[in-house]
């Protein structure tokens, strides 16, 4: 067995889907991202247009200058079943009656966050290699937190092609996977890059975007993609686009869902929040106890619960109004107020004007006024 064949069959050992090894050369398609960020499609996430982030995106050299290989992984969806019954954890302890609006979560982030699961397995494969190389190597490994265009180095590597959608698209695999990879300080022979595209004329995922963000180069503009919208932004969602968010209040998968290419790989689970209200209601100490080591934790309390009260609003359903008018009246953080507030003005009736003109008496906050006084104007 050779080095390279005896490294991916460690890969897969270690749990890993997809192996393959790609050059450092620059990426082929680092243009486009050049005009992806000039043109401010990138949102907030500022940390992606930094003189460092371009100049190491064009040149992976720039990361680790004794690089000439890159090994490239990717990882599909595992989920602990113990992390997704979230009605039995929302609800415990809590008196719940009355119907219970559900919510949408992402695939992904079901399961353990996978910046806590790649880290030690990529370690114990560079332990791996060194034993076998018998000496040490110089590397860099990143799970999606280092300035690579890691879908570019994976088509590149053979691993699959990037779709309309931007994902990357294994064949037979799809697109429920995440990514790593190791900058190596090591020649191994580079795998052939996957030139095909298997996207055809298929239009679904473009089609079905509930905001309209696929683009036609196979990038997105961030500013109108619901997973930016519900992780990323840290302000206060768009109204124009609060509507278009849907049910959804951590990411969003349905251009993945829509696209042929996963019909025979789904992710291993898929669930609703079956509780938006008693998600609403979260403490603190309870969402800190109930998403410790998720991807959750990203979108921190108050952006969670900022999303659980726009897609409250979305349902219509007058069933979520006295969570949201608990919000309104008592919670803290005045972005999840103005969105309960917002939310109300999108369910109306004559209770929930009733607590928006109430609390517009008592709110100092300018913020949650406006959308006090935008959601009075809908009932």
């Amino acid at each position: 067995m050779t080095l390279v064949q005896a490294l991916k069959a460690e890969a897969l050992r270690l749990g890993f889907d997809l192996v393959g090894i790609t050059t450092p050369d620059p990426p082929p398609h680092f243009s486009i991202y050049e005009r992806w960020i000039g043109a401010g499609q990138h949102g907030e996430m500022s940390y992606l247009a930094t003189d460092q982030a371009r100049s190491r995106r064009a040149n992976p050299r720039d990361i680790l200058p004794d690089c000439r290989s890159i090994l490239v992984l990717g990882a599909r969806y595992r989920v602990d079943a113990s992390l997704t019954n979230t009605k039995d954890k929302a609800t415990a302890g809590k008196a719940v009656s009355g119907r219970q609006v559900v919510g949408k979560v992402t695939a992904y982030a079901w399961g353990p966050d996978y910046h806590d699961i790649f880290p030690p397995r990529l370690q114990s494969l560079m332990a791996f290699l060194e034993s076998q190389a018998g000496h040490p190597i110089p590397h860099r490994g990143y799970t999606d937190t280092g300035p690579l265009l890691e879908r570019d180095l994976a088509q590149r590597a053979g691993l699959g092609w990037i779709g309309k959608n931007t994902c990357l698209i294994a064949p037979g695999l799809g697109s429920y996977f995440l990514l790593a990879e190791i900058l190596l300080g090591l020649d191994l022979e580079p795998d052939p890059p996957f030139l095909a595209d298997r996207c055809g004329s298929c239009t679904r995922c473009i089609a079905a975007c509930p905001t309209a963000c696929i683009l036609p180069d196979r990038t997105i503009d961030a500013r109108r993609c619901i997973s930016y919208l519900t992780i990323e932004l840290k302000g206060p969602i768009p109204p124009d686009l609060r509507p278009l968010v849907g049910e959804w209040v951590f990411g969003c998968d349905v251009c993945q869902q829509v696209c042929p290419w996963n019909r025979l790989s789904p992710p291993s689970h898929r669930s609703l929040i079956h509780d938006l209200q008693a998600e609403l209601r979260l403490t603190p100490a309870e969402f800190n106890h109930q998403f410790r080591g998720t991807p959750r934790m990203r979108a921190k309390r108050q952006g969670y619960l900022r999303n659980v009260a726009v897609a409250l609003g979305n349902s219509h359903d007058s069933a979520a109004i006295p969570a949201l008018i608990q919000a309104l009246l008592h919670e803290s953080e005045s972005l999840v107020r103005g969105h309960a507030a917002w939310a109300l003005g999108q369910i109306g009736g004559g209770i929930a004007q009733e607590a928006l003109i109430s609390s517009s008496q008592a709110e100092a906050d300018a913020f949650v006024r406006a959308e006090i006084h935008s959601a009075l104007e809908k009932c």
